[in-house]
């Protein structure tokens, strides 16, 4: 199945007013067409994205948490529906179909139960009891009737639920006390000469969370104002920096009384402000580009964890040596900023959520598109730069590696239909425009070089750079010309269409031939250098517009053409005939694209928000995808990844996947180590249905350069062809670790290397090198000031007495009560060097406790590696963490004057760092590790392994992260990992019974030394003729079916029952094996000492028995037997693996099974399952609340069963599973899991019934524990 392995999400629109909100631990914004909710993850501190909700189907207007339930979510959109979300199950639970016009802003009310209120025009307010469902659940808001400008905001109070105040066009607010007296269009601000006739509207209204009358008002033009909304009076009018200076957006900041937070429009520049003062107390500068909405949420969620106790002293008693207490970090000379987060939107759809205690970027998404991306290309020189085309007139260089954007050109170009990259590395992009002609955009530069007007105002639909001559451009347009150009602008031909021309393409075999694609649905090959400017032909049977025209780069005279019939038809040039008609789409289709290695695989998008695999050779729809929340316009792959491929579409995503799977023979062929001509080949081959090769330039060059070296063929071809199939984000990065490991030399590592994970031996070169670059940046500085001036007053008197008395320690003292550290810590060694250290220590942790920065440069000093890790740790900087481990380890945290003692330390220990060091950096490694599992990158947290020389962990998370190609390559590359190999090998051996290559398994598995067993099984597995088992049997080195049987009867007589099962299940008498199989399983589960580990090897066994055998009509309570076995035995593998998520479903499973089949006996009771199952789950549904909660009697139990499951044997078992990208939410192809009852996250695994569906990570852990399917059909699942 094609998998989605890369998400760039839409950036925020900047069209309306509440398209931003946050609530508890969520927060979301608006895209055009789309919600975009994240949610923070309590483990690393972090938000990451949980849902698209993609509903709406036209421009999403404003959004509203309900402020009494932070599951629930409304929105509202143009085409006049409301939805109310269910957050958790990401699902609507009301909608309201008509609000009878465009609801401009929403807002939840209280006044009689939970309802969303919404306006329009010019009133009145309505309310929406979403419970009630229709439209009859609506009201109106009498007292917000007859208006007399528009509205643009309204707010009701979060204390008082009759009050609501509204914000108009005009810049008036009305405030509505329902019941009582109310005040329409009052506070409206004077106008200045230079104003007169433009609109000062109310951008932003936010009533004082700590009083029911004090409101904040943002005007357009005259700013923020703080008014009484009893007396409708102004109370303070808060001034900017200049006339210039305007505000679009406020939020009060929750964490501090008085305080809220302003967003200049034109500059990205956050000021903070009190209520008391009418001047900003802070600017921050955090971005060029102006600012649309902000929200702050309270910090309350991100708190740093710390079981460090104060050692501070109660004591009242002072002295000269008593420890002072140190108060916040307000004072006179330093402001502390409160702790809150401010999510930030910005004009140019970038989107961020800032720290305003930290001063520093939680994440920031610089840019985004805002509307429809028409056209996304990779550079044609490098597979990591994607350029993008959009409706918001902008064109963005995206590197797809971390999906930050590199280069956007500045601009209001109108709509941009299509791009093209200049050949090679000219680095220039050329764009067509919907009325403003054609440019060229010379990323270097940063500007456009060239324009050409030749359509005149008339839109250009596609353009394109000839990549065999770089001085062509063609382009075609609504004036019905397709004109060829040279890029000094000359004119070569124009070819006139009957009507307007949407598509074009130059042929990648001659350049001087072209084919069009016209509104009469024809397709026009011509060339240029013909006399004439008629076509060669005209390919007529589209039965609407052709839209794209493609050429194959690999079969000379075919190309294809998509249509607004739905249809896609490809067309021989040399035969002037349509070969084949592919049907399925149900909108008209848009973008084209072959594949650069498959000759016949061809991909297509369409309106209909799909795109579609197709088989060109019989028409054949290979895969489809559904995850993308609007039409699909823009398809582009690169030939040095040629199954990586980009979609964008109007839902303003730009999306990758990997089509690895549709070519997985190909490289499992590679791995096994077939010989080339299995594995490449000529085109004409590559269209043969009994074969698949890879036929493209990439790939000959890639073998070209495997057998430059025949002493490392395997280890290259491997490693080439690994980057060559999988997606970016680690892959590289992996491969160079792999060689640092293996000994090479840094100076023969790439650019890039640095800017990746690094080997910690390089850590300090590398870091040192970038910090001399920093050197030469100038950080600018923050200050303020605020404090109790009499109580310093009196204290820094004091001080001034004990200094001269001599007191050192006391005069230091005072100074740290009077926050005054740095004072103190200048004149602490006159005490002593141990004191200050002291000193210095207690400083430390004071900062850590604030959460500052400043703890770094201390904790350094001090030499303190363990606690600054740990404070890297808690707050998410797993990178830093991982860095201050390894200079621990290199002692370089130590005092200058115990380095020599250091270096004495390390001849001694033959030049290691000390046990206690090399704890620290590997728990550092593993964190980072574990951050990038979770993240969906198991290649990254490989790397993370790899880079502290732990192979085995590195092999174990790839195997996790199910990368189980990578893994075997890594792993044969490196060697000396046998154990982890196997498992790994085993694994991809499933994968070929999955895709139907048992002989193919069969080689794989000789790979591993000590395979007889796992051949055994494999051949077991098979069903097939007589004949084509012999022939399996042949090829992995087992008897014949006879002689198998009589090898079982042998053994059995020998007492020698687990190679009697085993050889029972390889001959023509399987259902024997069985049998014996299930009676000693039972027997050993009636013994009170059984053990999980015989029974489980035994049930892994029978699990291999043929699926037609164990199904047979004949034998019916063998099967229910076998599978409730296997799940119940499962659910213990589960616990001890830690696949806590499917344990409760095994034990479910296996209790379903008893309950559906009455008389069955497997030697378990129901209600002992029913009982282990309650005891699992009590432990488990709250870990923090285990310890409190659970009884003696319980936790007794719990270690009972805990124990009863032992422990794992090999380590590349351990640990859940989760699958790259499995984190990337979809747009509309939304499953619920029939294990755990939550939406599927990612791609979704449907079982055989075709409906019930499971997440990825779901299905290879229960796969792992037990053979069989959670329907229990007796089928097997195979999710690998």
């Amino acid at each position: 199945m094609v998998k989605q392995v890369g998400l760039l999400a839409a950036g925020c629109q900047p069209w309306y007013s509440d398209v931003c909100d946050a609530s508890g631990d969520r927060f979301a914004y608006c895209a055009t067409l789309a919600i975009y909710v994240y949610q923070l993850d309590k483990t690393f501190n972090e938000f990451r994205l949980l849902s698209i909700l993609s509903d709406h189907k036209k421009t999403v207007t404003a959004i509203s948490w309900n402020p009494l339930n932070s599951d629930i979510l409304a929105s509202s959109s143009s085409d006049n529906r409301i939805i109310v979300w269910d957050i958790p199950k990401q699902k609507p639970i009301s909608i309201l179909e008509n609000a009878k016009g465009t609801p401009i802003s929403i807002h939840w009310s209280l006044l009689s139960g939970e309802g969303v209120s919404y306006a329009f025009g010019r009133g009145p307010v309505y309310i929406w009891q979403y419970q009630g469902g229709s439209a009859m659940a609506v009201s109106t808001v009498k007292e917000t009737a007859n208006m007399n400008s528009d509205i643009c905001q309204i707010r009701w109070h979060p204390k008082r639920s009759n009050k609501v105040v509204i914000g108009h066009m005009d810049g008036s607010i009305s405030i509505s006390n329902l019941g009582s007296k109310g005040f329409k269009h009052v506070l409206q601000p004077e106008k200045d000469e230079e104003e007169e006739g433009e609109h000062d509207c109310v951008t932003a209204l936010e009533w004082d969370p700590l009083s029911t009358d004090y409101l904040l008002i943002c005007n357009k033009n005259s700013g923020v104002r703080l008014v009484d909304t009893v007396s409708v009076t102004l109370i303070m009018r808060f001034h900017l920096p200049s006339v210039a200076t305007k505000v679009h957006t406020l939020s009060w900041v929750a964490s501090a009384p008085g305080m809220f937070v302003t967003g200049d429009s034109l500059t990205g520049v956050l000021r903070l402000w009190n209520v008391s003062k009418p001047n900003p107390i802070e600017n921050i500068r955090l971005k060029k580009s102006g600012f649309h909405v902000l929200h702050s949420i309270c910090d309350n969620t991100l708190t740093i964890v710390t079981d460090e106790k104060d050692t501070s002293s109660d004591s009242n008693v002072l002295s000269s040596t008593s420890l002072a207490q140190a108060p916040a970090m307000v004072t006179k000379n330093h402001f502390a900023l409160p702790p809150a987060q401010i999510v930030c939107t910005f004009r140019d759809g970038g989107v961020g959520l800032y720290n305003l205690g930290r001063r520093k970027w939680i994440f920031l998404r610089e840019q985004g598109h805002v509307e429809t991306i028409f056209d996304c290309k990779f550079h044609p020189e490098d597979p990591n730069l994607l350029a993008t085309g959009s409706f918001d007139g902008t064109i963005k260089v995206w590197d797809i590696n971390t999906f930050t954007a590199v280069h956007s050109s500045s601009g209001n170009e109108g709509v941009i239909y299509s791009i093209s990259w200049a050949p090679s590395d000219l680095n220039c992009i050329v764009a067509c425009t919907s009325k403003l002609g054609i440019f060229i955009w010379d990323i270097g530069k940063g500007r456009v070089i060239k324009r050409f007007n030749e359509h005149g105002k008339n839109p250009v639909y596609t353009v394109a750079w000839n990549q065999l001559d770089s001085r062509r451009i063609m382009s075609c347009g609504g004036d019905g010309y397709c004109i060829i150009r040279q890029v000094d602008g000359e004119l070569l031909q124009r070819y006139k269409h009957p009507g307007p021309v949407f598509g074009c393409d130059w042929s990648p075999h001659n350049k001087d031939m072209l084919a069009t694609g016209c509104e009469d649905g024809c397709i026009r090959v011509f060339y240029v250098m013909a006399s004439a400017d008629q076509p060669l032909k005209v390919f007529a049977g589209h039965k609407a517009k052709v839209f794209h025209v493609r050429w194959s780069p690999l079969l000379d005279g075919i190309l294809c053409s998509g249509s607004d019939d739905g249809t896609v038809r490809i067309w021989d040039y040399t035969q002037e005939t349509c070969s084949t008609v592919l049907k399925g789409h149900t909108g008209p289709v848009r973008g084209l694209l072959w594949n650069t290695e498959i000759p016949y695989l061809l991909v297509s998008g369409s309106w209909d928000c799909t795109i579609r695999m197709w088989d060109t050779r019989d028409g054949a729809c290979l895969d489809t995808i559904q995850d993308h929340g609007a039409d699909v316009y823009g398809l582009t792959c690169h030939p040095g990844r040629p199954f990586i491929l980009a979609s964008c579409s109007r839902d303003s995503t730009v999306r990758l996947w990997s089509l690895t799977s549709l070519v997985q023979p190909i490289e499992l062929n590679i791995i096994a180590g077939k010989p080339w001509s299995e594995i490449l080949g000529t085109t004409d081959k590559g269209t043969s249905l009994t074969s698949m090769l890879l036929t493209g330039k990439i790939s000959r060059d890639l073998k070209l350069q495997s057998e430059e070296f025949p002493q490392n063929l395997r280890a290259r071809s491997l490693k080439f062809f690994s980057k060559f199939f999988l997606p970016p984000g680690g892959t590289t990065n992996l491969w160079e670790l792999v060689s640092v490991v293996q000994g090479l030399d840094d100076s023969m590592l790439s650019q890039n290397y640095s800017r990746g994970i690094m080997h910690v031996k390089h850590l300090s070169k590398f870091k040192s090198s970038e910090a001399q670059e920093l050197e030469m940046i100038k950080m600018s500085k923050f200050g303020g000031g605020i404090g109790s001036r009499s109580k310093e007053d009196r204290l820094k008197e004091a001080a001034g007495i004990h200094i001269k008395l001599g007191n050192i320690q006391r005069y230091c003292e005072l100074m740290v009560e009077l926050g005054e550290w740095e004072k103190a810590l200048s004149v602490a060694p006159g005490v002593s060097i141990e004191y200050w250290k002291d000193l210095a220590t207690r400083y430390t942790k004071f900062l850590m406790k604030e959460d500052s920065d400043n703890a770094v440069p201390y904790a350094v000093a001090t030499a303190d590696s363990k606690s600054l890790t740990k404070f890297f740790i808690t707050r998410g900087q797993m990178a830093d963490a991982v860095l201050t481990a390894q200079m621990a380890c290199e002692g370089t945290f130590l005092p200058q004057q115990h380095r020599r003692t250091l270096e004495m330390d390390y001849s001694t220990n033959n030049g290691k760092p000390s046990k206690n060091d090399l704890e620290l950096m590997h728990k550092a490694s593993e964190k980072l590790a574990d951050f990038y599992f979770r993240n969906g990158s198991p290649i990254l947290s490989a790397c993370c392994f790899l880079a502290v020389d732990d192979c085995q962990k590195a092999i174990t998370r790839l195997i996790q992260g199910n990368e189980l190609e990578l893994a075997v390559s890594v792993g044969t590359v490196l060697g000396n990992l046998t154990e982890h190999m196997a498992v790994a090998i085993e694994l991809l051996s499933r994968r070929c019974e999955n895709l139907g290559k048992w002989e193919l398994a069969v080689d794989l598995l000789k790979l591993i030394p000590d395979n007889e067993l796992l051949l055994c099984k494999c051949c077991a597995r098979y069903q097939g003729s007589a004949e084509e088992i012999e022939y399996l049997h042949q090829r992995a080195g087992l008897p014949s079916l006879k002689d198998c049987l009589h090898e079982a009867e042998k053994l059995k007589h020998q007492i020698r029952l687990f190679d009697s099962i085993k050889y029972y299940l390889l001959s023509t008498c399987p259902e024997r094996g069985l049998e014996l199989g299930l009676q000693e399983v039972k027997s050993k589960l009636k013994r009170p000492d059984w053990s999980v580990d015989e029974i489980f090897d035994i049930l892994q066994l029978l699990g291999c028995i043929r699926t037609d055998k164990l199904q047979h009509h004949d034998y019916p309570q063998y099967k229910v037997e076998l599978l409730a076995l296997s799940a119940y035995i499962g659910a213990f593998i589960a616990i001890r693996r830690s696949y806590n998520l499917i344990v409760p479903a095994l034990f479910l499973h296996a209790r379903s099974l008893l309950q559906r089949n009455p008389g069955l006996d497997i030697s378990v009771e129901e209600s002992k399952i029913q009982e282990e199952l309650k005891i699992w789950c009590g432990a488990n549904q709250d870990i923090t609340k285990l310890k409190s909660s659970m009884t003696v009697e319980d936790n007794s139990a719990y270690r009972h069963l805990v124990e009863k499951a032992g422990h794992e044997r090999c380590p590349s078992w351990l640990g859940p599973d989760c699958v790259a990208s499995s984190h990337l939410p979809s747009h509309s192809d939304v499953h619920i899991s029939c294990l755990t009852g939550q939406r599927v996250q990612g791609l979704a695994l449907f079982l055989e019934d075709g409906k019930s569906a499971v997440s990825p990570n779901e299905a290879l852990m229960w796969a792992k524990v037990n053979p069989f399917s959670p329907l229990g059909t007796g089928q097997r699942i195979n999710p690998f």
